[in-house]
């Protein structure tokens, strides 16, 4: 699901597709996806486990683990620049200085060999020039910002003294050392208990106020994008199949897949009424099946569901949806 280009906006990613070689055939994990992100905004994509939302996020910076894609392809523009222009070296400028990101696991994706303090400071001597002892005072500070408490103290300590929601707060304090402009943020509560989940996502709030960043928050939770989030994309096996305004999506779906994402969560369902699982689960995207992505799933799905794939039609202002029986559910 395309949109359209925005000059205002901060990211605009416009038929974005990425493709991994395999020995049976490629596998598309991202096909044609597009959305925006304006200015001090927080933009929510939601789907569940496998869907294409970390590819996508790596994809927008670059930056991959052991398994590179053997295609990106699409227009990624930032701040008015077209990221796919770009050098190595100014993606290295650009990274962790103007976008940030946030991994999935706060117990792995920190250095356990390195000193948390020396983990922010390194970030902000290599983009913004400091000297070691202005690093090490601007990183204790960063550590106080993310709500880790004696931080002059424990800027010295190693990774492993860190409870998760702790070393969860020193990831966001390397993301945001450089304050920039888009925080790019990948589950960043799933391996972490609710209240400390809660504090989190209250801190990433806070300190997109105080910084006047915009957000990009990845998350399987849709609970968690009603809490959150301005605006918000739902994708499926690669695909966007619908958008919208928060209020919008959440409270007036148009997709199935919407519809059950919301129906399997506890806050959304009447009293005395059980929650109701999606049945099956996402498709091979080595094979995706034909038409609708979701048809083998839907509650909704017609015989013209297996054929056609449905283009995203707009529900109201600003709100789409991709799929056929869009006016019937709406």
């Amino acid at each position: 699901m395309n949109v359209a280009a925005d000059r205002s906006s901060l990211l605009e990613v416009e038929d974005l597709r990425v493709r991994f070689a395999r020995p049976g055939g490629d596998l598309v994990a991202v096909d044609g996806v597009g959305f925006r992100i304006e200015s001090g905004e927080v933009f929510g994509l939601v789907g569940e486990s496998g869907c294409g939302k970390t590819v996508t996020c790596r994809s927008l910076i670059r930056l991959f683990g052991g398994s590179a894609p053997s295609a990106i392809d699409g227009r990624v523009r930032f701040a008015g620049r077209d990221l796919g222009a770009l050098s190595a070296r100014e993606w290295s400028a650009l990274r962790g200085s103007e976008i940030s990101m946030i991994f999935q696991d706060p117990m792995t994706s920190l250095n356990p060999t390195m000193r948390v303090g020396a983990q922010i400071a390194e970030g902000l001597q290599r983009h913004r020039a400091l000297t070691a002892q202005q690093a090490r005072a601007a990183a204790i500070e960063m550590l106080g910002a993310v709500g880790v408490p004696a931080a002059e103290r424990r800027h010295h300590e190693y990774p492993h003294a860190f409870s998760g929601g702790m070393r969860q707060r020193v990831l966001i304090a390397i993301a945001l050392a450089c304050r920039p402009k888009l925080l790019i943020a990948d589950e960043p509560t799933t391996a972490l208990d609710v209240t400390v989940q809660d504090q989190i996502l209250k801190l990433i709030l806070k300190l997109r106020s105080d910084l006047g960043m915009s957000v990009l928050l990845v998350t399987h939770d849709i609970g968690v994008v009603a809490q959150t989030c301005d605006r918000v994309a739902v994708m499926y096996a690669g695909k966007i199949v619908e958008s919208g305004k928060t209020a919008q999506v959440v409270g007036r779906p148009a997709h199935p897949y919407t519809r059950a994402l919301l129906a399997a969560l506890p806050a959304h369902t009447r009293r005395g009424v059980k929650l109701r699982p999606i049945d099956g689960e996402p498709p091979n995207l080595a094979q995706p099946p034909a038409g609708c992505r979701f048809h083998p799933r839907c509650g909704f799905a017609v015989e013209a569901c297996r054929a056609i794939v449905p283009p995203p039609v707009e529900v109201e202002p600003g709100h789409r949806s991709a799929c056929l029986r869009t006016q019937e559910i709406g």
